[in-house]
């Protein structure tokens, strides 16, 4: 089975979508890539887009050194089903790695294992949330033990899968001489108690009991600077995959003082839970799951105006520390000499609500929860890349594999879904660009829901002025985004808007159909052998 896996992945056909121009010069070859990533970051948390109150001075420098995509969205949650279509360019309805622990099937390439057809060897500080595909192990092999595997193609620099999170953490905390509890989670998930004003702000407001330079986004950003320095391979491919600003909400100091609560943005979200339930059954649903079970529970964070004030503010302070971090490593990349020679890329996989909706965790439907960052800086030797440059138009998670393939001369694979964003980096547009975005959730193993599993699932479409969601066993919505931003009134029901429900239907059916699953439809074999047609602009 792991050579026939083999085979179906190299014999993939790769071609090209025609562009304008492509970002090298003669010595494009040499380029190092670093694509950083970060867990649940929201994509109006940037200065650089007018927050206002995080401040990211350091992507926000690296935003005028290269392009921001303002309406950047992911294709589906959570972790996993997300981070797969990052790396493999493709629909979860293609995909189909449909929730964490859904193995990711080992015929589709990805990004990884395009870049070594390039020479390079990626590296990976971090995790991508990969399971394996089952049927290349045997019984009781420990690929097993976690949904959290590495993707295939990538160095492990460093690894932290959960079957033993915190430890890698933990021992080079005791390598400072830092003493660890028996259970470094103690270490890890614990606040300092009694912390002089944690009563008053909220219980997120106290502090992580370790500072600053010995947090788990410090160590991510150690382990990273290591590699920078003596990478082994030249040129370079490193993935960071930093987990804040996920939860634990618990912050160092000082970023667990850097915002306060008074200053965050008021919540998005009807006067009470019991008012927001009405909307749909599955948010209703999601609402009691969320308030009282799991690891966003009301016993864990408090509802309490005070409480989820202040956990915003230590979201905020998180990402904070994060932009420090990745300031820390472009300083070194510059010290280095490295930095004019390395393209650099961060996104995220999803967002997360914090009280919009009164939920904390990931949302349903939310833009809170879809809506992340994508900014890219890619030098090039002709300076015919824009610098400073904010785009509008929509683009998705699935169109980072094509754009990054474009940008180092690599064929971009059949199976992507998404398109390359190069002609925005050249001052551009693509042709027959989108109007829309789209993404997918499959809930089939969520609780409470007297539902089909394989009907347990949802579609949205969504452009500038409506936002319609078509679930396949209950009933749908629209939102009217123009006069209703918060999305709170749904208008499906509604006869006045019966032919706008009709009209976005037929739209997300077409597209749905038109991103089925491509990778040997392409191919005709007949009595002249096979043939290939090269895929068409949408």
């Amino acid at each position: 089975m792991p050579e026939l896996i083999e085979k179906l992945q190299n014999s993939q056909q790769n071609h090209h979508e025609p562009k304008e121009t492509i970002i090298r010069g003669e010595n494009m070859e040499t380029k190092n890539l670093l694509f950083i990533t970060s867990d649940q970051w929201r994509g109006e948390c940037l200065s650089a887009l007018g927050h206002p109150t995080v401040k990211t001075p350091n992507l926000d420098a690296l935003a005028a050194d290269g392009v921001i995509f303002r309406n950047h969205f992911a294709q589906c949650t959570p972790c996993g089903p997300s981070r797969a279509s990052i790396f493999t360019g493709m629909y979860l309805q293609n995909h189909r790695c449909v929730t964490n622990g859904t193995p990711l099937d080992a015929r589709h390439t990805n990004v990884a294992l395009e870049f070594r057809k390039l020479g390079y060897a990626p590296a990976l500080v971090g995790y991508t949330d990969t399971t394996q595909d089952s049927r290349l192990y045997a019984a009781g092999d420990p690929v097993y033990k976690t949904y959290e595997g590495i993707l295939p193609g990538f160095h492990r620099v460093l690894a932290m899968p959960s079957e033993n999170f915190p430890e890698p953490w933990a021992e080079w905390l005791e390598e400072r001489g830092y003493k660890v509890p028996e259970d470094p989670r103690d270490l890890y998930y614990e606040a300092v108690k009694g912390y002089p004003g944690a009563e008053s702000r909220g219980k997120t407001y106290a502090p992580a009991p370790y500072s600053k330079e010995e947090s788990e986004t410090a160590f991510v950003t150690d382990k990273a600077k290591k590699f920078i320095r003596r990478p082994g391979h030249r040129p370079w491919f490193l993935h960071i995959s930093y987990l804040k600003p996920h939860r634990p909400y618990l912050a160092t100091e000082p970023y667990n003082s850097l915002y306060h609560p008074d200053d965050v943005p008021d919540f998005r979200r009807a006067p009470s839970v019991e008012e927001e339930a009405k909307q749909h059954p599955y948010l209703a649903n999601q609402l009691e799951q969320n308030l009282n079970k799991g690891y966003y529970r009301a016993s864990i964070y408090p509802r309490d105006e005070k409480s989820m004030r202040q956990v915003r503010a230590t979201y905020y302070g998180l990402m904070t520390e994060v932009d420090d971090n990745i300031g820390k490593i472009i300083a070194l990349l510059k010290e280095t000499g490295q930095y004019e020679n390395t393209v650099i890329v961060f996104a995220s996989d999803h967002g997360v609500q914090l009280g919009d909706h009164h939920l904390v965790g990931i949302g349903p439907y939310f833009d809170q929860t879809l809506h992340i960052p994508l900014i890219i800086r890619a030098p090039d030797e002709k300076m015919e890349m824009q610098r400073d440059r904010v785009v509008g138009a929509f683009t998705e998670n699935v169109d980072i594999l094509p754009t990054l393939l474009d940008i180092f001369g690599g064929d971009i694979p059949m199976q992507c879904d998404g398109r390359s964003l190069v002609p925005f980096l050249l001052g551009g547009a693509p042709k027959k660009w989108r109007t829309e975005v789209h993404w997918e959730v499959d809930f089939r193993y969520m609780e409470g829901l007297d539902i089909d599993f394989e009907a347990s699932s949802f579609n949205v479409i969504r452009d500038n002025h409506y936002k319609y969601v078509h679930f396949a066993a209950m009933p749908p919505l629209l939102f009217d985004l123009s006069n209703d931003p918060d999305e709170l009134h749904n208008l499906a029901g509604d006869p006045a808007h019966t032919e706008t429900v009709l009209k976005y239907a037929q739209k997300m059916l077409s597209w749905r159909m038109v991103n089925d699953e491509r990778t040997l439809s392409h191919i005709l074999v007949g009595p002249e052998g096979a043939t290939e047609r090269p895929r068409s602009l949408r």
